[in-house]
């Protein structure tokens, strides 16, 4: 990995926008983010296996999983939805080192702001936590009265993570506009290694409660890194409480606030039927959207985030054709990543949940219920991993009107699909109406797409078809190798059976998928083969002995 996105001291060491709109640029970065995001989504399905193992598909896991949703509904209407739509495209336009003393000034009023604003509404939420939960899981009186006073308990003790992860992520926007990358990369592997090490710990004494204090040991380690990466970087903020920013910031906020309102009222929805449906419903819901999010972190977020500062920069300086190039590439490139991992996980999901999952509290039966909802769930991620990278073209644009419209419409389609198949289909019916949210969004987004920026010429159609084909090859690969592995040696039933049927069966897909794009020439794959090959060279460098070699 090179440093360079840590030298933030000197003008080098910040791309122009010329630099900026290079392939190798953007995959650089994006690479940087894909590695920290690989760690995260590690250290997340190792969090969710212990779950599994020590708790199962439970009611208590439900619980939780609806009690952490409220710090993170916080986090997202303060921070994480103004983080790419306001606070990055800003503050990249005063990351240059003539204007770092205004960045710092700005950062810090905005910092001042929400320290205070977030203390507030973390006292506000232990007095109407009993009103919360009701809201969000009203369903468990009926089926477990146990569960709604424990859910009660839960979102006053997590209350306090909401004000760590939201000063955490207001860092995470300074670096990000600095293009410092390393250590927001890592940010989701150190919220996530809280809780992979407090639940061996302290499950045995007590319970699932140590799912709780697994997320405050994590919200609190990430807000420490983020400022200690800041100061690292010889930024030093200061308390103040107005600069002329911040009303631009609020006024590309508003609409965004506006919509996240409307998606918080989704995700509120979502969850009040779900757990009206079954006790096990959510956490079922929850170990499928784990897996349905690991392709989109490691490629789709990566890739958006990479390109959103020079996105930006483009719109800033009026170069229209370094914005659709620089956009074409994220989306071809979003395409070719991501589908293969789509594709995998579509047939390949009962092995995979059987191996990262069924053990322990985890039984066979949640595994196929977890199968169901994953392969609905993965329909949507295909829409949902292009729609991360067209929102972001819009808020580099300083446009967060449009995309806050499309969200109130493909909440509307959800609301209404939800309440027509909830009752016909349970807890799968909210997972069609998730996915027919996603499929709405991003095909609203493609045409206003289009119709503000204009057509970005024929690479990315051309890239769609290629990828469609290997797709397709890759997909009749895994077939026919899972179909000929079950007639010859049946099922694989035990952990070491499960896992080398995985390698053989999907590595046998994934390669047939490269092969069809390198033979067709897809410039992504060839970069990416020389970037591996970069990192592979630098590695053995390091390595005393090593002869280095040119590639």
């Amino acid at each position: 990995m090179s440093d360079r996105s840590d030298r933030i001291s000197s003008p080098s060491s910040v791309e122009s926008p010329d630099q900026g709109s290079s392939g190798v640029g953007l995959a650089r970065s994006a690479g940087i983010l894909a590695i920290g995001n690989i760690l995260s989504r590690v250290l997340g399905l190792a969090r969710e296996m212990l779950i599994a193992a020590f708790f199962g598909a439970s009611g208590q896991v439900s619980a939780f999983t609806v009690a952490s949703m409220v710090p993170t509904m916080l986090y997202d209407f303060l921070v994480g939805g103004m983080l790419s739509a306001a606070l990055v495209p800003v503050l990249s336009q005063y990351a240059r080192p003539d204007r770092r003393q205004e960045l710092l000034r700005l950062v810090g009023a905005l910092a001042s702001l929400l320290a205070v604003t977030l203390a507030g509404l973390v006292l506000l939420l232990q007095w109407t936590a009993p009103q919360v939960a009701w809201l969000l899981a009203g369903g468990f009186q009926e089926l477990d009265p146990t569960l709604l006073p424990l859910t009660v308990r839960w979102i006053r003790l997590l209350a306090p993570a909401a004000w760590f992860t939201s000063m955490a992520g207001l860092l995470m926007a300074l670096l990000y506009a600095l293009q410092r990358f390393t250590f927001p990369a890592l940010a989701t592997a150190i919220y996530n290694g809280g809780m992979v090490l407090a639940v061996p710990l302290l499950a045995s004494q007590v319970g699932a409660t140590s799912l709780v204090f697994g997320v405050l040991l994590g919200s609190g380690l990430q807000f420490a890194v983020m400022a200690w990466d800041v100061r690292r970087a010889g930024l030093r903020l200061q308390v103040r409480w107005s600069h002329p920013a911040l009303r631009t910031i609020l006024g590309l906020y508003v609409p965004i606030a506006v919509g996240l309102v409307i998606a918080q009222f989704q995700v509120a929805l979502d969850r009040r039927l779900a757990s009206g449906t079954g006790v096990q419903s959510i956490a079922w819901m929850r170990n499928a959207t784990t897996l349905q999010q690991l392709p989109l972190g490691l490629i789709s977020v990566a890739v958006a985030l990479a390109a959103l500062p020079r996105l930006s920069r483009h719109f800033a300086a009026r170069d229209e054709a370094g914005y659709r190039r620089t956009l074409a590439q994220g989306l071809r490139m979003v395409l070719v990543l991501l589908v293969p991992g789509l594709v995998g996980l579509a047939l390949l999901a009962e092995p995979v949940i059987r191996l990262l999952f069924q053990r322990g509290a985890f039984t066979a039966q949640d595994t196929a219920q977890v199968a169901q909802a994953l392969r609905i769930y993965l329909v949507g991620a295909l829409f949902a991993g292009v729609d991360f990278l067209l929102n972001y073209a819009f808020y580099a644009r300083n446009n967060t009107w449009l995309p806050a419209s499309v969200g109130a419409i493909s909440v509307g389609i959800y609301a209404v699909l939800a309440w027509a198949l909830v009752e016909p289909m349970g807890y799968l019916g909210l997972v069609w109406a998730d996915t027919a949210k996603q499929a709405s969004h991003a095909l609203i987004m493609v045409a206003l797409l289009a119709w503000t920026v204009g057509r970005l010429g024929g690479q990315v159609r051309r890239g769609l078809f290629q990828v469609g084909g290997a797709g397709l090859a890759m997909a009749g690969t895994l077939g026919g190798l899972a179909e000929g592995w079950r007639f010859f040696l049946g099922d694989p039933v035990t952990l070491l059976g499960t896992l080398l049927h995985l390698l053989v069966v999907g590595g046998s897909g994934l390669a047939v998928y490269v092969g069809v794009l390198a033979a067709l020439r897809v410039a992504e794959i060839q970069e990416l083969g020389r970037q591996l090959w970069r990192w592979a060279a630098a590695a053995a460098e390091r390595i005393p002995g090593a002869t280095p070699r040119g590639g």
